[in-house]
């Protein structure tokens, strides 16, 4: 750790006394790849719900993992900043992921992953043909685009990426102010339905192609511009996400994050597929700013039902 990321002999004692036991080691290992439910735990681990929660308690009172509540849900993630989180990370380094018991936590981790993932291609696939009506329910979509395009105007956007592309909406927006635009999504069928609609409007320069947000495939420093509109809370992992999108961008760079603010409607969960409700403007701004990018002003948009936010920020020279 660096000097300015020094712990204290006590606070590093507890920290270690915490990991020194064979579950809560485990689960360590298991926050490598991103943010974890007590259900999720407790599938993968294959031990009570009591006994997992004490081991969590005993991991965020060490300083190494953070604890929050979203509606009904409680989420578990490596500690974001302080020296307790370096520390942790550090160990994570050191464990030896090639253990049978820990391959065998992976193997579990990877089935909840894909099980998610099944909800949501399945999701996508049975409300591809009416996206845009459902994406315009909570805040007038011409609201947002036309903010889209005013905290952009400065720009030259050589190249355009839209992550979770959809139907294609936003690079028929930005089509005449850019040179070249691409989409990407999980789903076939939306991108079947953006080709149709880019073709029917001789969108040229755009392009879309099926990929995921945590590889997005391309170049770093390849682009200009990105945009993840209402996307980012389906991910299971958005630091990571946006790490991604951190690599991909042109010094001066720019990336807009559109998504809903906080809220209690626990339906979107089961009906549409959403991993969280709503982002806080300062959870977003620390992502951000661990990924190289400076954050401006958060612009909010109040709706009927749910409220949006827009994250702007530019790559840190």
């Amino acid at each position: 750790m660096s000097s300015g990321m020094e712990i204290g002999f006590e606070r590093m004692l507890n920290a270690l006394k915490a990991v020194g036991e064979e579950t809560r080691l485990r689960i360590l290992a298991l926050f490598r790849s991103g943010e974890l439910t007590v259900t999720e735990l407790v599938t993968i681990l294959r031990q009570s719900q009591p006994r997992v929660s004490r081991h969590l308690r005993l991991l965020c009172e060490a300083g190494l993992l953070e604890r929050y509540r979203e509606g009904t849900w409680i989420f578990y993630r490596l500690a974001e900043g302080g020296a307790e989180g370096a520390l942790a990370r550090a160990i994570i380094e050191y464990i030896p992921f090639s253990a049978q018991i820990l391959r065998h936590d992976a193997e579990r981790l990877a089935e909840i992953k894909e099980g998610r993932k099944g909800k949501a291609r399945r999701y996508f696939r049975e409300n591809a043909a009416d996206w845009d009506r459902i994406r315009s329910l909570y805040v007038s979509e011409g609201d947002v685009e036309k903010i889209l395009l005013e905290v952009t105007a400065d720009m030259k956007i050589d190249d355009f990426l839209d992550v979770g592309t959809g139907t294609g909406r936003i690079l028929e927006v930005f089509a005449d102010r850019i040179g070249r635009g691409t989409g990407i999504d999980l789903s076939r069928e939306m991108l079947a339905i953006a080709r149709v609609n880019l073709e029917k409007s001789n969108l040229h320069n755009c392009q879309v192609r099926q990929g995921d947000m945590y590889d997005l495939a391309l170049a770093s420093g390849s682009i200009d511009l990105i945009l993840i509109h209402q996307v980012l809370h389906f991910a299971d992992d958005p630091s990571a996400a946006l790490r991604e999108t951190s690599r991909l961008l042109r010094v001066n760079g720019r990336v807009i994050i559109v998504d809903f603010a906080p809220h209690t409607l626990e339906y979107l969960r089961d009906e549409h597929a959403h991993r969280r409700l709503g982002f806080k403007d300062e959870d977003v701004i620390g992502w951000l700013d661990n990924v190289g990018l400076a954050s401006d002003p958060v612009i909010h948009l109040k709706g009927q039902s749910l409220d949006l936010s827009i994250w702007v920020a530019n790559k840190k020279q």
